[in-house]
């Protein structure tokens, strides 16, 4: 069985996994249109540059339920990918007020308004592997059956969004879909660790910077490409069984200082590094591996693109962005 859909709904759609994702689909879909919340101009030149005629932009405050609620209620998407977050994990330890006051309010408001309103579209919740924490090795790999233990601001608030997507679900028979995805990349979220290593080093051949800057190298990770993790999200839609919680993720482990490495060798020029202690968490996930078999199981998924070439087209997207 596969969905489809003749209007989609993208939050945040200016955000870089927003934006991703909204190229994706509609490279994928030929018909569909695409409905898109957002609140800083982000990468909105991008999209409306490639699909100006197929998506229409909103500009709101998701933290306001009435403006939700009125946008939702003229738009009536059939289906909701709820991507809109603050997403920093180091930022959030210096203010968790704010990601929580937004993190959770924008979700609740979006939940709330689709129930009020009673047209039932299919709500996928983007959750995180972040809301796992610090898994310990002989409970891996980790499944959507694994405890949740958030180890940082951030993750507390996308387990919250999670776990009140699971309430409204279960108690309102809302068509809910909860991803959480494991690590891949994303040449325009420049706060993920492995895009501000491509972008210094992009930087860094352009004379721009003497010194690339990191933080905690130790840390152990699983990888997929930007274009695997835009599919996941197009295939759970179409294919995921309502009601589920699925892991999305892959198979190669290794870890940050590795990452960095392969990098370095992709660079044009020798690249200094130095640990920079304003970039070191007070806590950090040591290791994840995710297990994604029910996902593939029940979608057919299967991640496509190798790692070695996903590394480097992450540099060259990196490279191409501060040439813009």
């Amino acid at each position: 069985m596969s969905r489809s859909f003749k209007t989609c709904l993208i939050t945040g759609i200016t955000g870089s996994g927003g934006s991703y994702l909204a190229e994706h689909i509609l490279q994928k879909d030929k018909n569909i249109k695409i409905i898109g919340f957002y609140r800083s101009k982000g990468y909105k030149q991008i999209l409306q540059k490639k699909y100006k005629k197929r998506i229409k932009f909103i500009k709101l405050d998701l933290k306001n339920y009435n403006q939700v609620r009125s946008r939702l209620k003229s738009t009536k998407p059939e289906l909701i990918f709820h991507l809109a977050s603050n997403a920093d994990v180091r930022g959030s330890f210096d203010n968790p007020i704010e990601h929580a006051e937004n993190n959770n309010i924008i979700t609740i408001n979006l939940l709330q308004a689709c129930r009020v309103l009673k047209f039932n579209p299919l709500l996928i919740i983007c959750s995180t592997s972040e809301v796992y924490g610090n898994v310990k090795k002989k409970n891996m790999p980790i499944t959507e059956n694994n405890y949740i233990s958030p180890i940082n601001p951030y993750a507390v608030t996308k387990v919250y969004q999670d776990l009140i997507s699971q309430v409204y679900r279960d108690s309102f028979n809302m068509k809910i879909i909860i991803t959480r995805m494991f690590s891949y990349t994303n040449a325009r979220r420049i706060n993920l660790f492995q895009t501000a290593f491509a972008r210094q080093i992009a930087l860094f051949e352009k004379g721009k910077i003497k010194i690339l800057k990191h933080g905690n190298l130790k840390s152990m990770r699983t990888f997929i490409d930007i274009e695997d993790a835009m599919e996941a999200y197009w295939i759970v839609a179409k294919k995921g069984k309502i009601g589920e919680i699925y892991n999305i993720g892959g198979n190669k482990l290794i870890s940050v200082e590795n990452f960095l490495k392969i990098l370095i060798k992709l660079s044009k020029v020798k690249i200094i590094t130095k640990q920079d202690p304003k970039l070191m968490r007070p806590q950090d996930v040591e290791i994840q591996i995710p297990s994604s078999k029910k996902f593939q199981k029940d979608t057919g998924w299967r991640p496509k693109i190798k790692f070695e070439s996903s590394v480097e087209k992450l540099l060259n997207e990196c490279r191409r962005m501060i040439d813009e």
